[in-house]
């Protein structure tokens, strides 16, 4: 029988999460979709939530205008928080690395001794680091982070970029009830970008800018992994703006420039600010080799145009959600870990998902007034899509993101019998198919609504569906045998 004859190997294990969780905040347009291309295969949602447990959450405070009077405003901050393996007390392997340490990263230094990351990522304000690790701290005790534990202590991890030209900075307005919206609003879905959370105030390249995520998927042997990253982009300089390799800054130097309407002594040097970036993946690493992760995050921070200049804090922190059970107090731990020669697809990915990230964060961004009348202009959607296609750089974004709607339907996993699964997934903004004697994916072409032909294949696959319209069964004929896979989930 053809089944008996397969040799079968390891069965990867799929979790896409393919329908994106609504939030109150509707996802505005990201680079892609201007025709900007990258490198490297992206996640169904593109963002640091694409790492399975990972959860992002924003407070965003907007109020007033005009002539800044401290305390009173106006208001452009906010607070961002990133969950590891969600809202629950599960530490993971991390470690970070400050490129310019002209910022903070409360916690790092309990990070680099233990190895674990043990707290929530929390991004705001300059002023408002204290305020927000407070309001950790107490959300702890209320919410009982340590299931009963008697005497616990913990560093919890703030980081900060600096939003006084947009914001009343000094007026202190962050409160312990926005890090509270910041970490109840936390979610799996599509992180919201721009002028949201921590970034609400933030400036990069010489234009609006804030919250952006990204993320890539890779194999490694047989297994599917995925990396992520969320940047607080507030850095750099517009003369050195680059994207997909166009000197979008030096031709758009008289285009939109910022508006500071500040006191007679003020100085401000061209890139000044500070980028903070989060890097998380289901790679099974040790804390050396995320180490290694966060040092190529500036690589691809030099792709936009940064440069690490003396009054940036360009700091960042990479963790794995891989190994579960690693924490333990108590007894010995085995655990997995992936060799240090094949880390290099890590580094490229780190690399590629910072880059779109600090533009996506860019690309969503809307103009904004501050105190003062200062304004920020968003980067003009139109003038980078003309870029694009003057320097030959243009992806048409309707040839590489269309996905049946139907498609979720047709999702999951299915079984063969005697043994072994098939696995219909999403990558890449295509649909593909995992069968268990195949090491790497198959592309699935439509043929009609219910048939698929497997690249390479010499046989197509046709989904069945009950009287409910359910898709229940998928079947192929191979040597005149007709082999059904039943829907498990």
């Amino acid at each position: 029988m053809f089944l008996n004859n397969i040799h079968w190997g390891k069965i990867i294990n799929l979790l896409f999460l393919c329908c994106v969780i609504s939030t109150s905040v509707a996802q505005k347009s990201r680079a892609r979709d201007l025709g900007i291309p990258f490198e490297g295969e992206p996640g169904p949602l593109n963002s640091i939530t694409d790492v399975k447990g990972v959860e992002v959450g924003h407070s965003t405070i907007i109020k007033g205008e005009g002539e800044n009077v401290v305390g009173e405003g106006p208001v452009r901050t906010g607070v961002t928080a990133i969950f590891p393996r969600g809202k629950k007390f599960s530490p993971v392997y991390a470690n970070w690395y400050s490129l310019n340490g002209n910022g903070e990263m409360t916690g790092t230094t309990w990070i680099t001794e233990s190895g674990f990351l043990e707290t929530p990522i929390m991004i705001t304000n300059t002023n408002s680091v204290g305020v927000v690790r407070d309001a950790v701290l107490k959300w702890y005790v209320d919410s009982n982070w340590y299931k009963g534990e008697n005497l616990w202590y913990t560093y919890p991890v703030v980081a900060e970029t600096y939003d006084g030209l947009m914001n009343d900075i000094y007026g202190f307005h962050v409160k312990e009830e926005h890090v509270i919206e910041a970490i109840e609003n936390a979610n799996s879905g599509m992180v919201t970008e721009g002028n949201v959370g921590g970034g609400t105030g933030m400036l990069a390249l010489g234009f609006k800018a804030g919250i952006g995520s990204a993320s890539r998927q890779f194999f490694l042997q047989d297994k599917l992994y995925t990396l992520g990253a969320l940047v607080q982009a507030n850095f750099g300089s517009k003369n050195n703006l680059q994207i997909a390799r166009v000197p979008v800054g030096k031709k758009l130097m008289d285009t939109l420039n910022l508006e500071i309407n500040a006191f007679a002594n003020f100085e401000r040097k061209e890139g000044d600010g500070s980028i903070i970036v989060v890097i998380a993946t289901d790679a099974p690493l040790l804390p050396h080799q995320l180490k290694r992760l966060a040092q190529r995050v500036p690589l691809g921070i030099a792709l936009v145009g940064g440069k690490g200049h003396n009054g940036s804090g360009d700091i960042f922190i990479a963790f794995s959600t891989a190994n579960e059970n690693a924490f333990n107090r108590k007894e010995p731990e085995q655990i997995e870990v992936i060799p240090n020669e094949f880390l290099d697809v890590l580094f490229d990915s780190t690399i590629e998902a910072v880059e779109e990230s600090v533009i996506n964060a860019m690309i969503a961004a809307e103009t904004m007034t501050g105190i003062n009348g200062n304004k920020a202009y968003a980067i003009p959607h139109g003038s980078i899509t003309k870029l694009m296609k003057e320097y030959g750089r243009y992806v048409d974004p309707e040839k590489t993101s269309a996905i049946p709607v139907y498609f979720s339907d047709l999702e999951g996993t299915y079984q063969l019998q005697p043994e072994g699964q098939i696995k219909i997934a999403l990558l890449n903004n295509k649909m593909v198919v995992f069968f268990p004697w195949a090491s790497t994916p198959s592309e699935l072409s439509e043929v009609s609504k219910e048939v698929f032909q497997p690249a390479g294949a010499p046989f197509q696959i046709r989904f069945v569906r009950n009287e409910e319209n359910k898709v229940v069964k998928l079947q192929f004929e191979y040597n005149k045998e007709l082999i059904t896979a039943d829907k498990i989930k």
